[in-house]
């Protein structure tokens, strides 16, 4: 029975959260930011069959809605690197799931929710260059805009600025949950 409690606590904070929320974007705005970042990734790649790397879990939401739009002809693969473990800061790197398809000789398309320090997305750079990628491309929905950036990785494409806040929604999370909503929004200052 306590644990039912409990668990509906946690659940009314979350909604207490998402209720406190600031729309930062809404869904046609992350849309039309997807429109245009396929359109230039479309360009870029042509010709290529670029191998695109999902960043689980965080990125699923942008890589499905990015891959309906690519035109480029795409293989899907995913790796599985994290720093937060659902919690709201990051600790070290946890390499949980390699993927699974050849990235030698590939122009491979990293792709993930959010750029914050860059640590994580310069990792996946080294590990995909060290695995003989002949191009290694990557794309974020979001960077988050404050002078803590620890990587001399740059991102090829990046969807939206954010302000240095805790922000949630499309693939981004909250404790673990709010991934699933179609807009991006900020925890309440």
């Amino acid at each position: 029975m306590m644990n039912n409690i409990a668990d509906e606590n946690k659940d009314n904070s979350i909604e207490d959260v998402l209720s406190g929320a600031d729309v930062i974007y809404s869904s046609e705005q992350v849309a039309a930011v997807l429109d245009e970042m396929a359109m230039n990734i479309n360009t870029r790649l042509a010709g290529t069959n670029p191998l695109l790397l999902c960043v689980m879990k965080g990125g699923i939401i942008f890589t499905a809605q990015l891959l309906t739009r690519l035109t480029c002809m795409p293989e899907l693969d995913y790796i599985h690197v994290t720093r937060y473990q659902n919690q709201t800061a990051g600790n070290k790197l946890d390499w949980l799931v390699y993927p699974q398809t050849s990235i030698k000789d590939r122009t491979v398309l990293i792709i993930d929710d959010i750029l914050d320090q860059g640590i994580t997305l310069s990792a996946i750079v080294e590990y995909c260059k060290n695995q003989g990628a002949k191009e290694v491309v990557s794309a974020v929905l979001v960077h988050k805009k404050h002078d803590r950036y620890k990587s001399d990785v740059d991102c090829d494409y990046v969807g939206l600025e954010v302000e240095d806040r805790y922000v949630f929604g499309y693939g981004m999370d909250y404790k673990g949950k709010l991934r699933h909503l179609d807009a991006i929004y900020a925890v309440a200052e």
